[in-house]
C-alpha cells in the first residue's frame, strides 16, 4: 500500500519504517530540514535499538522516503498517518494545533486533485489525541468541501514503549482500530494483515480513549506500588517481596510494580493529566487520576528528602548520577524524573557527575552545568554519594569493589532498586533504596 506519515518523531519514524519492512511504500514528511537530513543518510535522531538498522536498509530499498513537500505525498498515498506532537498545555490539556493543522493541509490536498484521480483516502489519527479528534479531523474536511464519499477517518492508537517499539509494533498484544464504517477499517485490516495480530474494531471515541486508558492505568499501577514502597519503609516490609508475591496473582501481574522514584517520559505525565481535563470538562472529578500525580510527585521530594538527609547537606557535595532518561533504552529526557532530582540538588549546592549510555549531545548542551563522564567509573570519581536514576542493565553488573576505591563517601541512593541491598552492604556500602 502507499503511506504518508506526517511527523518523524517517535511513532511517526518507528510505524514508518515498520510498515516499510513490510514492503509497503512509505513517505515520511516533517518540515524540520535538518531531522530530513539526518535521516536522507540513513541515519535517526534519537535512540532507539534497531531503528537505524531498518531505517536505512528500508531507505536504500526505496520503501521509505522523507520530504518537506507534504501535498503530494499526501495526494499519492492511499492511508495517511498523522504522527504529529500532542503536548500539555499548562492546564493539562492536550494541545492538538498540530493536528488541526496537518487535517487542514489534507483538506487543501483532496480539493485539488482532479475528481478523476481523487482516491479514496483513509486519514488515521495515530497521535495520542482527545476524545472527539476524529470528528474533528472530519469537519474540518466537510467544511473544507471535501466530499464524505472521498475520505473516512480512523483512530488507531500506538502502544509501543521506548527502548523495545520495533519488538511492539511487530509483536503487538492487539491492534485497536476506531472506524466508523466498514471500508475503512478493512483498509487498515488488509494493511495489518502480515503482523497476524489480534484485531478490535471500536468506535472512534472508544479508540480514541482506549489509549489515555491504558496509559493512565499503567501509570496508576506504578504509583500504587510506590505507595506500598512508602508503608513498607515505615513498617519494615520490603517492596520487592511484597510486589513478587502480588504479582503472581493473575488477576494483578507483576509488570509495572518496580517500586522506584515515578513514572516520566513522553506519555504516561501527559496522557494522565490529558484525561484528568477531559473528566474535568465533562463535570466529573478523576479523584483516582489526582492521587496518581500527586504519589508521582511525593517520589521525587521523597527521595531528594533522603539524599539530604543522609549527607546532613548536599551544599559543596559532589552526586554521582547513574543514568540521565527517564527509562533504561532510550535517550529520551521528556518528564524524565532525573531531572527533577537534579535539579532540587543543584538550588541546594550540589555538584552533580552525570553518566548515562545514551545521552545525546543536545542534551550535554542544554545541560552544560553537569559534568558528563565518560564511564560508570568516570562519574564515581571523588563522590559524595552514588545515585541511580535510570536502571540500565550496565548499571546493575557495576564492580563495587572497584567502586569504593573511587569515591569519597561509601553511600548509594537506589531510586530504582536494582541492587541487592545485603551485597550492597556487605561490599562496604550503605545502602538506601526506595520501600526497602
Amino acid at each position: 500500500m502507499k503511506l504518508a506519515v506526517i511527523g518523524t518523531g517517535y511513532v511517526g519514524l518507528v510505524t514508518g519504517a515498520c510498515f516499510a519492512n513490510l514492503g509497503n511504500e512509505v513517505i515520511c514528511v516533517d518540515k524540520d530540514q535538518k531531522r530530513l537530513e539526518v535521516l536522507e543518510k540513513g541515519k535517526v535522531p534519537f535512540y532507539e535499538p534497531g531503528l537505524p538498522e531498518m531505517v536505512a536498509k528500508n531507505h536504500q530499498a526505496g520503501r521509505i522516503t522523507f520530504t518537506s513537500n507534504i501535498i503530494p505525498a499526501l495526494q499519492r498515498s492511499d492511508i495517511i498517518f498523522i504522527a504529529v506532537g500532542t503536548p500539555s498545555r499548562s492546564n493539562g490539556q492536550a494541545d492538538v494545533s498540530s493536528v488541526v493543522d496537518v487535517a487542514k493541509t489534507i483538506a487543501k490536498a483532496i480539493k485539488a486533485m482532479k475528481s478523476s484521480n481523487g482516491k479514496f483516502k483513509v486519514i488515521v489519527n495515530k497521535s495520542t489525541v482527545p476524545v472527539g479528534m476524529g470528528d474533528i479531523v472530519t469537519k474540518i474536511l466537510i467544511d473544507s468541501e471535501v466530499s464524505e464519499k472521498k475520505f473516512s477517518v480512523v483512530s488507531n492508537p500506538e502502544f509501543l514503549r521506548e527502548g523495545s517499539a520495533i519488538a511492539d509494533f511487530l509483536n503487538p498484544d492487539r491492534i485497536v482500530v476506531g472506524a466508523s464504517n466498514n471500508r475503512a477499517f478493512n483498509v487498515i485490516t488488509e494493511l495489518y494483515r502480515p503482523l497476524n495480530a489480534h484485531i478490535l474494531f471500536t468506535t472512534v471515541k472508544s479508540a480514541e480513549l482506549i489509549k489515555y486508558a491504558s496509559n493512565a492505568f499503567l501509570a496508576t499501577k506504578i504509583s500504587f506500588i510506590n505507595e506500598i514502597a512508602n508503608i513498607c519503609e515505615r513498617v519494615g516490609s520490603d517492596v520487592n517481596e511484597v510486589a513478587n508475591a502480588m504479582g503472581l496473582d493473575k488477576r494483578i501481574g507483576r509488570a509495572f510494580l518496580n517500586a522506584g522514584i515515578g513514572y516520566g517520559g513522553s506519555c504516561f505525565p501527559k496522557d494522565v493529566l490529558a484525561l484528568m481535563h477531559l473528566a474535568r470538562e465533562q463535570g466529573y472529578d478523576p479523584q483516582i487520576l489526582s492521587s496518581v500525580t500527586e504519589v508521582n510527585d511525593f517520589q521525587i521530594d521523597a527521595f531528594v528528602g533522603k539524599i539530604i538527609k543522609t549527607l546532613k547537606s548536599v551544599k559543596g557535595k559532589q552526586i554521582a548520577m547513574l543514568g540521565l532518561s527517564f527509562k533504561p533504552e532510550t535517550d529520551d529526557l521528556r518528564e524524565a524524573p532525573s531531572l527533577k532530582v537534579i535539579d532540587s540538588l543543584v538550588k541546594k549546592g550540589a555538584k552533580i557527575n552525570v553518566y548515562d549510555p545514551a545521552v545525546s549531545e543536545n542534551s550535554k548542551k542544554q545541560l552544560n552545568y553537569l559534568y558528563f563522564a565518560d564511564n560508570v567509573y568516570d562519574a564515581l570519581k571523588n563522590a559524595d554519594a552514588i545515585v541511580v536514576v535510570t536502571e540500565w542493565a550496565e548499571f546493575k553488573e557495576i564492580d563495587l569493589d572497584r567502586a569504593k576505591k573511587l569515591v569519597k563517601t561509601r553511600i548509594i541512593f537506589d531510586g530504582r532498586n536494582i541492587y541487592e541491598p545485603k551485597k550492597v552492604t556487605e561490599a562496604g556500602f550503605k545502602y538506601i533504596g526506595i520501600g526497602r
